[in-house]
Formats: structure tokens, sequence, C-alpha cells
């Protein structure tokens, strides 16, 4: 099925063919525009991300992940989540329409901002492992569970390698600490990202000033110097604002809505406040610490749930299509709501 992939939103009214980025991977990317924004865009068959393994997805975001940093050559650009797709320009414009005065927002808060990704790993880590065994409270540790009667156990051998891991565990903790510390000076915002493997210490996105990357670049020299080989830095950037304003958009099934609806026993029309309300005395009535007897108690209280989840996105929806705090429950009326864009949390 022949569809729109959407790889970002720019500031521009214009439809434009971006051929002219230069690279082959951009031949087809055009704009599709709206009032005073655009999306950018490419024709491709639909692909259903979900069902592909890690190497392709990870080579359908390098792809993704390159025309927006070309785009940003050019433009400030509020990156789409990865596999974002309309099925024609009408639903490309419908998404620009309902997310217009979030993408104008984001447009006036990342303007002259860029987006700068620092890890921080063990240079050795089995070197600090070895030197955390080297401590007293350590060497303690052993000799007191060595002297037992029959030496130590496998379960004592357990206790030594969490006490070791409990030390390393702080230390990282401090050095991130002193780390965020010193970047934070410079930077307006940060996402802290999980880490990857027990080597890493730090993974912080920074959204910076443009006109601080030189001093950001500085700093974290300084700490490189600092920490000497303990630790080594990794800094990927500029880069457009991917950690703190990604775009999501998601399409609404009138099916669940209405099942919500029921669930809730809810009439055609709502108000968050009813919405609110109705899951309230819902969940009240079925919460599994109070219905200890009830077989299927947990069951209903998590439907209730994501009937309740269901409903505000579908509010949220309605509230972008236009004015007014009345939700319409109506099959008519749903088409307008049926697609919600909001900043990926």
């Amino acid at each position: 099925m022949e569809a729109k992939y959407i790889y970002g939103i720019i500031k521009t009214a214009k439809e434009e063919f971006l051929g002219s980025c230069g690279v082959s991977v951009y031949e087809e990317v055009y704009t599709i525009p709206y009032r005073d924004i655009s999306a950018v865009v490419s024709d491709s068959p639909f692909v259903d991300y979900t069902t592909l393994s890690k190497d392709q997805v990870a080579r359908y975001l390098l792809r993704h992940q390159q025309v927006i940093e070309k785009i940003m050559d050019s433009y400030n650009v509020i990156p789409m989540k990865l596999g974002t797709y309309a099925f024609n320009i009408s639903e490309v414009e419908e998404i620009l329409s309902k997310g217009y005065p979030t993408v104008n927002e984001i447009f006036r808060k990342i303007d002259k901002k860029i987006e700068i990704d620092v890890a921080a790993t063990w240079s050795n880590l089995n070197s600090v492992v070895k030197e955390i065994g080297e401590k007293q409270e350590i060497k303690e540790l052993k000799e007191k569970l060595m002297s037992k009667s029959g030496g130590a156990s496998v379960e004592d051998q357990i206790k030594v390698g969490r006490a070791v891991k409990n030390i390393l565990d702080k230390e990282r903790e401090r050095l991130a600490s002193e780390i965020r510390d010193v970047l934070g000076r410079v930077s307006i915002d940060s996402k802290v990202h999980d880490l990857m493997d027990d080597r890493m210490i730090f993974n912080v996105a920074y959204l910076i000033d443009k006109d601080k990357k030189t001093e950001f670049e500085k700093r974290l020299d300084e700490l490189d110097k600092l920490y000497n080989e303990k630790i080594n830095f990794r800094c990927v950037g500029p880069l457009p604002p991917y950690s703190f304003y990604t775009i999501e958009t998601k399409k609404i099934s009138f099916e669940e809505v209405d099942c919500a609806r029921k669930i809730l026993c809810l009439g055609n029309k709502a108000t968050k406040e009813e919405i609110i309300k109705a899951y309230r005395n819902s969940a009240k009535l079925c919460h599994p610490d109070k219905n200890s007897d009830v077989s299927n108690a947990e069951r209903q209280f998590n439907e209730i749930n994501r009937a309740y989840r269901s409903l505000l996105e579908y509010c949220l929806s309605a509230e972008q299509a236009g004015p007014g705090d009345i939700c319409s429950f109506n099959e008519k009326e749903f088409k307008k709501n049926a697609i919600l864009v909001r900043v990926r949390e």
C-alpha cells in the first residue's frame, strides 16, 4: 500500500522538492504545506514497524535520521516519531491542522536551539571493579565470610558481588551528578536516557542555545581532562530536538472509544470532568484491594483503566479539532477527532 512517510515538520508555507540536499536518499523528499508549516515527506510503501527485526528497524531509523539532520542544515525541524505514515495528502494536512498550535509552540521553544547527546563510560570497568574489591569494607566482608566453618558458600559470594555492585552504583551516581552539574550550567534542558550496559555511567541529551555550543564543548573537554583516562566521553550533535519534542500521531478507533464509553457507563456526550468522575466511581467499585474476594476484580479494574486512557486521548483529539469542552461519541462526529497529535513522552 502506497503512503506518505512523514519525517518531520518545518516552518515554511511552500511546496518544495528537497532533492537539492544532494544525497540519493533524499531524491523523493518533498514538503506538503498547511498554512505556514509543512510536513517533510516521501512516497513510500506502508511498513508496519512492529513486525520488523531490530536490524531492519535500525536501517529505517538511520534513513529517518539522515533525512531530518540534512533538512536541519536549512530549517528548524521538529522530528516525527519513526514509522509515522499518512495514506494521502489530505491526511497529512489533517495531522498538520490538528497539531498546528502544538507545533507552533514547539517552534517557539526550539528557535536557535540544538540537541547534543553526551554519553560517558568507564575506560576499564574491570579495573574499577578490582579497585573496589581492594576497599577495606569489601576486604573485611570477605574475611568475615571466609572465616566461617566450611569457608564461603555460593550465597556468600553473591553477597560480596552485591556489595561490590552497590559501591560501583554509588560511584556511578556520584560521577553522573558531577557531570550533570557542569554541563547543566550551559544548557536549557536535559533528558536522561537509559544506561545501555554496566560500562555506561552517564547518558543524557542536552538542549542548548546554538551560540552556547562552543562553551558546552569546552566544558566537556574540561571534564575529559579532569577524569583523565578513567572515563571516556562520547558527544553526538548538533541534532534536532529528538529527545525533547518528537511528534507522534495516533489513529483512534471508533469501536475502541465506543466500547470505552460503555464500560464507564457514559452517554453519547461527556465533558472531561464527567469522564474523570465516571472513571473514579467505576474504579472505586471494583478496585482489587477492596474486592479481594471477587475473582475477576483485577481484570475489570484493568479494563476500566484502559477505557479511561482511551477516552482521555479521544477528548484531547477532540480539543485539537475545535473549541468546546464536550466530547461527542456519535459516529458521524468521530471522524473529525480520529487522529491525535502530541509530543512523545
